[in-house]
């Protein structure tokens, strides 16, 4: 296969008498409260969009199943989240058994599966020039959806793509981004704007940043990227007045018009890699990183080019939340954190233990909070002082972040069963 896989759309193609684009289409897609469309939740900031909260108490165990509303046993592995539409709940995996990257559809009231679409067949674990980092998976990415259209990105074959599948199971579109080398792995979501989706592949043999009609999969924009490992999502925010794409990572934090890819402002204000996704206040975006140096900034959203502040602490992995013009951060490290987002200057420290790749996701003023052997802390989103609310336990290794939503947990989590570790897809609920 040409490695040039990004001069044209390849392969699957629309056909007009089974898919027709409205101009409904076109606008923003709106969704309802118990959705949660893709990563970090219709927001963008990991923030549930309801205050009811999930039990603080389960028992995964076969006994007793207490508060366990569904456990659905999947195939190969994934460290991407799920996302919801409706009464759908989507998930994409890495199938070795089948050697296939997959979307999965499952019911959400009883996690029975519905459909799972082949979005690359062949020897995705192979064909690559480096061995990824143990923490990754090539099913790291989560999916996006505009309610009609589920989107997702899977590197393959050397390159990365953005696909497009139907609420069917139907392949409609594939895009390549451009040529992919494997440092520590792929895992960049893709995003939603208008009528657009976009998806970033940065890379050492030069990334792109590319915005597609939702419909087609048509190339509208093009950015071009430095020669560097990154692998933080897209986000799109308003924040200083106007919807602005944010990049981090490649050392810069940059500010893209999502509509045409034009530069709005641009400075070096990351280090090079970056896995978080930016939060904003609605002044700063901060950037987080932790190769090959470790920070936090605040960047002016403005274009002025200030770096409000910036401290070398280490969130490198787990995204952060920010409320009320505070941030709250769980470190890779095991340390729970609240950040002065006008200042810096810290709250509060308070020790989780163990090592942390999921994310923290807000409930009202809630923080749930899972390290990698499967252990929930629950805390209080408040700057005054550390509140541990809750801990509990569930599988045995943990890397995806959960999803919450209408008062359940929906989890991704692997469980040690003698000598294999086996996916299960969990819903936690009352």
């Amino acid at each position: 296969m040409s490695q040039m896989v990004w001069i044209a759309v390849v392969s699957v193609v629309v056909s007009s008498a089974t898919f027709l684009c409205t101009a409904a289409d076109a606008e923003a897609p709106t969704f309802a409260s118990t959705d949660w469309p893709w990563w970090r939740g219709e927001q963008r900031q990991g923030h549930a969009t309801t205050d009811t909260l999930p039990p603080l108490s389960w028992d995964d165990s076969a006994e007793t199943a207490d508060n366990i509303l569904w456990k659905t046993a999947i195939p190969g592995r994934g460290h991407g989240s799920p996302i919801l539409l409706a009464d759908k709940v989507f998930l994409q995996i890495a199938d070795k058994s089948r050697q296939s990257l997959l979307l999965v559809c499952f019911r959400r009231d009883n996690g029975e599966k519905l459909w799972d679409c082949v979005v690359h067949e062949g020897a995705y674990d192979t064909t690559h020039q480096r061995e990824p980092n143990t923490k990754a998976s090539w099913a790291s990415c989560t999916p996006a959806t505009d309610g009609q259209l589920v989107f997702v990105n899977f590197y393959f074959d050397k390159a990365v793509y953005t696909s497009a599948v139907d609420l069917s199971g139907k392949l409609r579109w594939q895009q390549g981004l451009c040529d992919y080398r494997i440092h520590q792995g792929y895992g960049s979501s893709p995003t939603i704007h208008e009528d657009l989706v976009i998806s970033t592949a940065d890379n050492k043999e030069g990334g792109q940043v590319v915005a597609m009609k939702r419909d087609s999969g048509e190339v509208v924009w093009r950015h071009a990227r430095p020669k560097e490992p990154n692998y933080a999502s897209p986000v799109v925010m308003p924040v200083a007045g106007k919807d602005q794409l944010i990049l981090t990572g490649c050392d810069l934090v940059t500010s893209l018009d999502p509509l045409t890819g034009n530069v709005n402002w641009e400075i070096e204000g990351a280090t090079t890699e970056c896995v978080t996704t930016t939060v904003t206040d609605g002044t700063h975006v901060f950037s987080s990183g932790g190769y090959p140096d470790n920070h936090i900034s605040a960047v002016v959203a403005d274009g002025s080019g200030e770096v409000a502040w910036r401290v070398n602490t280490r969130v490198y992995v787990p995204s952060m939340l920010q409320k009320d013009g505070f941030l709250y951060m769980t470190l890779d490290a095991g340390v729970a954190m609240c950040v002065e987002c006008e200042t810096g200057d810290t709250r509060w420290k308070a020790r989780l233990g163990g090592d942390f790749t999921a994310s923290p996701v807000l409930v009202g003023d809630h923080i749930f909070a899972v390290n990698e052997t499967g252990e929930y802390s629950v805390f209080r989103a408040n700057p005054d002082k550390f509140e541990l609310v809750a801990k509990n336990k569930l599988g045995d290794s943990v890397f995806s972040t959960p999803t919450i939503s209408d008062g359940k947990i929906y989890h991704r989590v692997g469980y040690q069963e003698g000598d294999q570790r086996n996916e299960y897809l969990i819903c936690i609920g009352e």
